[in-house]
């Protein structure tokens, strides 16, 4: 058994508690995170240590920063996309040799959010997503077993939009940002997600505003997509809204996948 997870902790500085304290509770052989907010210096590699975790981290002051935490040594890391100059530390990758599924390739992603269509922000997320998905051909290539995770700031269909007529054409939810997430999916992936029933309502992101989460109005944002090798393999995908509900949570929840 394989289990992997992904989570947007909004501030690893903040939010390292609870994830200590998630971790212990839920010993994922690995874990992606988004938006440490970190500097490299400041990255709190001894605490996850202590925890059991071998850490591979690549951040930035005050906003982004990610992060692969594994139970064994994860080889040939990647930080953001080769080929694509970014200033911004969205993209780590690393492959876990010793699992019984042969080796698995975990890449964790922050996808730019976009501000709005027509803005600057959201035209560099355009081609972000476009230099993202020709490096993922080529690592499909090269391993056949790709779990692909992180907080990817879309929605990808009117299921995962707790009002899609208020969502219509807004920032996560256009055309353009869906028929990229359709694009990853042909490159051949799965939504691991979606592979299974799920309750109703299954948002992994709620507003800090407005009470959201107490109304539960989200968005279902963050995703696992897994390579069609590992399709067999799949035996649940779940989101762990627990941690939305501590004090000073973040607004992300954890995403879980189990593989066999």
């Amino acid at each position: 058994m394989l289990k992997l997870a992904t989570w947007n902790v909004n501030s690893l500085a903040v939010r390292l508690p609870q994830l200590l304290d998630w971790l212990a509770a839920n010993p994922v052989d690995a874990i992606v995170l988004q938006e440490t907010k970190l500097t490299d210096d400041k990255f709190p590699h001894a605490e996850l240590a202590a925890a059991g975790y071998q850490a591979q981290w690549f951040g930035q002051k005050t906003y982004n920063g990610v992060a692969l935490l594994t139970r064994t040594e994860a080889t040939d890391i990647v930080r953001n996309i080769p080929g694509f100059a970014d200033e911004q530390a969205r993209v780590i990758a690393g492959t876990l040799g010793q699992t019984e599924l042969g080796p698995v390739r975990v890449i964790g992603c922050y996808f730019p959010n976009g501000q709005a269509p027509g803005s600057d922000k959201f035209a560099y997320k355009m081609g972000w997503l476009t230099a993202l998905e020709a490096w993922l051909s080529d690592e499909l290539a090269r391993h056949p077993q790709v779990v692909l995770m992180g907080d990817f700031n879309i929605a990808p269909t009117d299921a995962d939009v707790y009002d899609p007529i208020g969502w219509k054409d807004q920032i996560h939810c256009t055309v353009e940002e869906r028929a990229h997430f359709q694009q990853l999916l042909d490159l051949g992936f799965v939504d691991a997600f979606r592979q299974f029933e799920q309750p109703p309502k299954p948002w992994s992101w709620w507003d800090y505003r407005n009470l959201a989460f107490r109304k539960n109005q989200g968005l279902r944002i963050d995703h696992i997509l897994t390579s069609t090798a590992l399709t067999p393999r799949l035996q649940a995908c779940v989101i762990d809204k627990a941690p939305r509900k501590n004090e000073r949570p973040s607004d992300h929840a954890p995403v879980i996948v189990t593989l066999v």
